[in-house]
């Protein structure tokens, strides 16, 4: 087949065999063939309402289709490896099989507009799952949140200790990246569902087609506006590369943070060990390797986002055999994010929480210090002199060897008459964190809405 080629009538001679290999997308392409059959029997409707096909021309066509969507389900038609790309497999399968008929399907339509349409209704496709992981990841997260609420650990920033929160909000923060990422790839869906079916090579036909009606039919919004646009346009592409990007950075991001809290100079959280791995010579090791996976495969979806900008960065109008580069790098990262998601999501749920490891932490680097300044700022002193003199205790403290709990109330109104038995009970870790009232904080009470909100949100 791969020298019986569509376009060939104008050449008197047959494309180099590398040349042939390089050129084909067969090995891709052939992925959308369920939306290629889809498009081309809405076209093939669409073409005899408007009296270009008879109704026994379009009947051949459809049944014809049919039969070879089936065939490749059922593993009774394998897709021709030498075949230029998926198009042309059909189109040329369908008229072995029919007949002449077969070579009426390609009117006033493009290999151009056609890839562009099985694109999109692919990406609609594919997107559905990645939605779906993202929600049953962010699900996941939100209820290891509920059995967290009163879990208090370290909160950090420069990865110092810095003051404590609960482990349900830090879950929580990434429930709210993980609804962000949702909404951007429906957002990216929203500007992709117009269809570029009719648009032909670049400028449109002479034939009454109705773009419309294959649209609507194709359940697309409405028909691109402009044919040149409609052919050359993948912004898309772009788009779901960018959300995706963000979504590994997400993943990436929580995934280094449970390495860490894994690790024995942490041991705030254990793997399962389905989710584990060991090694080749040290017995005692149980390494994080899917949550390292997953970091690692982010760089890879980067890479998927920046080739499509670069492939795309200096093409005319329109269409140009460069953007086949598209499906590749589209294909991969969807693939990638998928597997991703679906490693994530049990990962999460079988992840065991070590409550008594992270408290004990929370005793350790002066992380209620800014408690014991507010403590004195509600007492009358000014933040910025409260916010000195406690940094002159927590050095007293650090010479000593001592916790802010531990120095004695002598030695507290040494610095301060304003210091009173209370001060204690302002610098008890739990009471740190359920005097956080704001909204959004680390409060029982506001973590118990956030999680109230995560789940109206995904409903």
């Amino acid at each position: 087949m791969s020298s019986d080629k569509i376009w060939t009538g104008r050449f008197s001679k047959t494309l180099d065999k590398s040349a042939d290999d390089f050129n084909s997308s067969i090995a891709f392409d052939s992925l959308m063939y369920e939306e290629d059959i889809k498009g081309s029997i809405c076209h093939a409707a669409m073409l005899c309402k408007t009296g270009i096909l008879t109704e026994s021309e379009y009947e051949s066509i459809a049944t014809g289709l049919e039969d070879i969507k089936r065939d490749i389900e059922l593993g009774k038609l394998a897709i021709d490896p030498l075949a230029e790309d998926i198009h042309t497999f059909v189109e040329t399968e369908l008229t072995k099989r029919i007949g002449e008929n077969g070579k009426k399907l390609h009117t006033a339509r493009s290999r151009n507009d056609q890839v562009a349409t099985d694109l999109k209704l692919y990406l609609k496709k594919e997107c559905g799952k990645i939605l779906d992981g993202l929600k049953k990841l962010t699900l996941s997260l939100n209820e290891k949140a509920k059995q967290n609420v009163y879990t208090v650990m370290p909160g950090y920033t420069h990865l110092q200790r810095a003051q404590p929160i609960t482990f349900a909000q830090h879950l929580l923060a990434y429930c709210m990246m993980f609804l962000r990422d949702y909404s951007r790839i429906q957002d990216a869906l929203n500007r992709l569902d117009y269809s570029p079916l009719g648009c032909c090579a670049l400028s449109g036909t002479t034939y009454p087609i109705d773009r419309d009606l294959t649209a609507k039919t194709l359940g697309f919004k409405g028909a691109c506006l402009n044919s040149l646009d409609g052919v050359s346009d993948r912004d898309h592409c772009v788009e779901l590369l960018s959300a995706f990007s963000l979504i590994m950075t997400h993943l990436s991001r929580l995934s280094e943070e449970l390495i860490l809290w894994s690790s024995w100079e942490f041991k705030f959280v254990e793997f399962d060990d389905a989710f584990s791995t060991g090694s080749s010579i040290m017995p005692q090791k149980k390494n994080p390797d899917m949550a390292e996976l997953i970091r690692g495969k982010t760089g890879r979806v980067y890479g998927d986002l920046m080739g499509t900008l670069t492939m795309l960065k200096g093409l005319p109008l329109a269409y140009n055999k460069d953007m086949q580069e598209d499906k590749e790098s589209i294909f991969d990262a969807l693939q990638t994010v998928e597997k991703c998601l679906s490693v994530a999501v049990p990962m999460i749920d079988t992840l065991k929480v070590l409550p008594k490891n992270m408290l004990s932490a929370c005793e350790k680097g002066y992380i209620n210090a800014t408690d014991l300044a507010d403590y004195l700022v509600k007492k009358g002193m000014p933040f910025r002199t409260a916010y000195k003199l406690v940094g002159g205790l927590v050095a007293e403290c650090i010479n000593e060897g001592l916790s802010l709990n531990e120095l004695s109330l002598d030695e507290y109104k040494k610095h301060s008459s304003l210091f009173e038995q209370d001060l204690y009970l302002a610098i008890d870790i739990k009471n740190c964190v359920e005097k956080r009232i704001s909204k959004g904080s680390t409060g029982y009470a506001e973590v118990l809405k956030q999680i109230e909100y995560v789940e109206n949100a995904i409903k």
